[in-house]
């Protein structure tokens, strides 16, 4: 069993798109010097409902790249979307001191959102989404606090389990 879904979660990773969203040149102050390294930001996702970031950090862009995809791999949600290809409900997501309102729009609306957010969204397949990014426009808490947002979403489905009623009651 463990060794198919292996082989699922193979096929599903050829298929997932990835964005870079920063690159950032670091540097620790050591006794001889400076170490200079590169950390960067990376969005994975199918377009399909599924999401995730990652960061990374080495001694060369290409190889912190590849290790931001890797923890982006590791750190996948599964989005929410409703018949429109937008959320189901409103919600703002917090990460650090970084919010972002996500607000569910009609059809035609397209994707209405910053760089760090925006990727995010397309990348989930959302199609018809508006965003406001509040506080802190620092993009690596952007990014967490857009994808803290959308694992917070429940279908109505899921929220009339919750309840005990059906959909229609709700």
């Amino acid at each position: 069993m463990a060794r198919d879904n292996r082989e699922n979660f193979e096929e599903n990773r050829s298929e997932l798109e990835d964005s870079v969203v920063a690159i950032k040149r670091v540097s620790k102050t050591v006794k001889g010097g400076r170490n200079m390294r590169f950390s960067a930001l990376v969005v994975v996702g199918d377009k399909n409902g599924h999401v995730g970031a990652g960061t990374g950090k080495a001694t060369e862009v290409p190889e912190a790249i590849r290790k931001a995809k890797m923890d982006a791999e590791k750190h996948m949600i599964t989005v929410a979307l409703d018949a429109n290809n937008s959320i189901p409900h409103d919600l703002i997501g917090k990460f650090g001191s970084s919010s972002v309102l996500l607000k569910r729009s009609p059809e035609g609306t397209g994707i209405i959102a910053g760089g760090p957010a925006r990727s995010v969204c397309e990348l989930a397949g959302l199609k018809n989404i508006r965003t406001k990014s509040l506080g802190s426009n620092n993009k690596q808490n952007v990014v967490f606090a857009t994808l803290e947002g959308l694992k917070a979403l429940k279908t109505p489905e899921q929220v009339a389990q919750l309840r005990g009623k059906s959909v229609d009651e709700i």
